[in-house]
């Protein structure tokens, strides 16, 4: 049955791919476990190359096993095909990797997108409460709340283009990492199956399709924390229903309390394997929160207001997700295919307040509402071929991905959760449609090159239906009176080629394999930005913005396994922006800047000597800066100095405010290491260390921030039954720095000590404005299988 609707659901995927060439020689792909765990690859049609290529590939190992010592996994150093376990994509670049879901949980995380941060290089941090979108950080990248950095599940897109809060608004709190089969990262824009919101990396996370045998995880620490976790699945109607909730709640250490409260549920019917079956998804998740913001450290070092303090108690917000979503997949000897359709339903209400009382004076605020509803509909379809070229083996993907969001965002000024005007309020229909195909030539059996492209399609328009009796503001001095002076629709094309060549493996040159990479990409800018035409600060036109700007970037890597037990990568990566963008949020305007560089390097180290330990370390360094001068800052900081006397905060609207280099927020140094002590069942523990060094606030760089580094623990003891109790201490050397810092101007409540007569009409006190560290925390964790609600004999048999 599955095989009949499967060949009739083929052709429904080959009307989205472009035609390719005939196959020429029978063999088989590799069939990757669910999990990741393992991987089997079954023989290529040349009896030479079977021999001794296959041999060789299994000693390449795609991505450094990190065993998860008391989940009983395998030893580190098993070898897997040079596949991703993601659209069998072929691996070219040496970042690329997959974990197992038992890899991510292994390691002590506070957030659930902090689970992310296995990513060598990646740092998930928070300025708000624990129901915003997290900030993250990449390669020299600040990515705001997920600008470049492309994040889905199952198939289905987190980032949300043309968000009222920020383009790229990746809200992954809805994640629950128990659920995870693997997690396939890409970084740089090397790869034909990567578009939108993917210039700067890829995560791909895939949700487990079974668990038999269920399990329970019940947690309770520190700040009011808790949280309970239900997973079990049975055997429905051929194939397997996997269903999940979560109920989570936490305050944290704020004098405001977070009150967060969330619930999450999933629900699963799939039939067959990853590569080769059906499923069918359902996810729903509702969260709200209050939220204490970053704090002017001034204040704080003065002793006016606590480090745990908020300037607003009501800062907060609360989001929805609902999704439903279908995958079909099927692996022939000859080729494959993969199609993926989703649903998605989004809401956001946030309630932010960052400059405090700059424009306004008390009694009232600067907090800002953003609403942002959304519907997403899209597909992903792949259709890929192996074949013979020439006594070559040869594989080719083609595939299409197509994107629309309906959108209804705005925002406006509010105080105490009350919007009293319109900044923005729109319509918004935001189109992608993305073309794409890659060919890998095995060319020896130490040699092996790719080379994609892609066409891409962004389209969409704007229409507003802003009030005018509440924003008063916002026409002075133009014609328009009903809102209509950001309307517009825009599309543009975009081409992207795609190389890269992979020597080795080379068994007598510490197994090791080398990496060339080189690709184009595109960064998508806020459709609002783009089409605006009407500056509401300046009361002016200008012309309007692009909608999509060029990255490029290169990447040259090495990946060793000089001794048993021990996988090392080194990697050197250098990528350019056309343009740094500056998206402002409530104007809903993108600027231009002047172009971007990073340069750096990315080391990774796994070293598994038993099958009792397990060590890791990593280390990133990053070069960013602009290229080129920035004239108009120059003239901007001229007059600021020349005139800003005039300021009622002059001279301390002037730091940070003079032209330069810096990419502003920019990580140079990131560094993680950890331990893993246990075997399956018995005692285990960990140790984990986390660094995030000092960046840049400012274009000057005279703001900077703090260092950070934090060392989280874990012990633990597991039954033969599978039931587990765990302890995890957060921040076990009290570290007291910020967890994210900015440097801009604001006025807090506070400064009306220093400048009591303050009525506004000011740039600011610049400054650092910080969000600390937590302070240390503990949680208890009790988990084990869920078999009290093990399936009924002959339950199975009714469906």
């Amino acid at each position: 049955m599955l095989k009949q609707h499967a060949n009739r659901i083929s052709l429904f995927v080959l009307s989205f791919v472009l035609a390719s060439p005939t196959a020429f020689a029978m063999h088989t792909l590799p069939t990757i476990d669910v999990g990741g765990a393992k991987a089997r690859q079954t023989q290529r049609g040349n009896a030479t190359w079977t021999g001794r290529a296959v041999a060789r590939a299994r000693t390449s190992a795609p991505t450094i096993s990190t065993p998860t010592t008391e989940a009983g996994l395998a030893a580190a150093g098993e070898n897997v095909d040079p596949k991703s376990s993601y659209r069998n994509a072929p691996v070219t670049s040496s970042s690329t990797r997959s974990f197992t879901g038992n890899q991510v949980t292994s390691r002590s995380y506070e957030q659930p997108g902090q689970a992310l941060e296995i990513v060598p290089g990646l740092i998930v941090s928070q300025h708000s409460g624990a129901g915003k979108a997290n900030q993250y950080f990449l390669r020299g990248f600040a990515l705001d709340h997920g600008y470049d950095i492309g994040l889905t599940i199952d198939g289905m897109p987190i980032n949300q283009a043309s968000h009222v809060h920020s383009n790229g608004y990746a809200d992954a709190n809805f994640i629950i990492p128990e659920l995870f089969s693997s997690v396939d990262v890409r970084k740089g824009p090397y790869f034909a199956d990567e578009g939108q919101f993917s210039s700067v990396g890829a995560i791909h996370m895939q949700y487990l399709n079974s668990a038999p045998k269920g399990f329970v995880t019940a947690t309770g620490g520190s700040f009011g924390y808790g949280r309970l976790l239900g997973v079990k699945s049975y055997a429905v109607g051929g194939g397997d229903l996997l269903m999940a909730l979560e109920l989570n709640n936490y305050n944290g250490p704020w004098e405001r309390p977070d009150e967060q409260r969330k619930i999450n549920g999933v629900a699963r019917w799939s039939m067959g394997t990853e590569t080769n079956g059906l499923a069918v998804t359902a996810m729903a998740y509702s969260n709200h929160w209050f939220a204490t913001d970053q704090i002017p450290m001034h204040d704080v070092a003065m002793g006016l207001m606590s480090r745990w303090g908020t300037q607003d108690p009501s800062d907060g917000g609360n989001a929805t997700r609902y999704s439903l979503s279908m995958r079909w997949s099927e692996t022939n000897k000859t080729d494959f295919s993969r199609f993926e359709g989703y649903l998605i339903r989004t809401t956001t209400n946030l309630y932010d307040d960052f400059t405090y009382n700059l424009t306004n004076p008390l009694p009232l605020n600067d907090q800002v509402h953003q609403f942002d509803r959304r519907s997403m509909y899209g597909i992903n379809a792949l259709h890929g071929w192996n074949y013979s070229f020439a006594s070559k083996p040869v594989e080719t993907r083609v595939g299409f991905q197509s994107r629309y969001d309906e959108i209804r965002n705005g925002s406006g000024d509010s105080f105490f959760r009350q919007q009293y005007d319109e900044v923005r309020n729109d319509y918004l229909k935001n189109f992608s449609h993305g073309l794409w195909t890659d060919t890998t030539v095995y060319w020896t059996p130490w040699f092996r090159t790719t080379g994609g492209f892609r066409l891409d399609y962004v389209h969409g328009s704007v229409n507003s239906v802003l009030n005018p009796a509440l924003a008063p503001g916002w026409f002075t001095g133009t014609p328009f009176i009903l809102g209509t002076a950001n309307d517009g629709q825009l599309g543009r094309w975009f081409t992207s080629p795609k190389a890269g060549a992979v020597f080795g493996p080379f068994q007598d040159i510490a197994h090791s394999e080398f990496f060339l990479n080189f690709g184009e990409g595109f960064r998508e800018e806020d459709l609002r930005g783009s089409v605006a035409h009407w500056d509401p600060a300046a009361g002016a036109y200008g012309p309007n913005n692009q909608l999509l700007t060029k990255t490029r970037g290169a990447e040259a890597g090495v990946r060793a396994k000089p001794f048993p037990g021990l996988d090392t990568t080194l990697s050197l990566f250098w990528q350019d922006f056309d343009a740094e963008n500056v998206f402002n949020g409530d104007a809903g305007v993108t600027g231009y800047g002047r172009p971007g560089r990073r340069l750096g390097f990315e080391w990774t180290g796994n070293y598994a000597p038993t099958s009792w330990i397990n060590a890791y370390a990593e280390v990133t360094g990053t070069h960013a800066r602009f290229r080129g001068s920035d004239a108009p800052q120059q003239a901007a900081y001229l007059q600021l100095v020349t005139t800003g006397a005039g300021d009622p905060l002059f001279p301390f609207n002037i730091p940070g405010n003079a032209p330069g280099n810096y990419l502003m927020l920019a990580p140079v140094w990131v560094a993680k290491s950890g331990i893993d002590l246990g075997e399956k069942t018995g005692w285990f523990g960990g140790l984990y260390y986390r660094y995030f060094g000092s960046r840049p606030l400012t274009e000057d760089g005279q703001i900077k921030s703090s260092a950070m580094a934090t060392v989280n623990a874990r012990v633990g003891y597991r039954l033969e039954n599978g039931w587990k109790l765990q302890v995890d201490a957060f921040n076990i050397t009290n570290n007291r720095s910020s967890a994210i810092d900015y440097g801009y101007g604001a006025f807090a409540r506070q400064d009306y000590f220093l400048f009591p007569g303050y009525a506004g009409g000011s740039n600011g006190i610049m400054d650092r404005y910080f969000k600390p560290q937590d302070p240390p925390a503990v949680r208890l964790t009790l988990s084990g299988p869920l078999t009290v609600l093990d399936q009924p004999q002959g339950l199975a048999a009714k469906f």
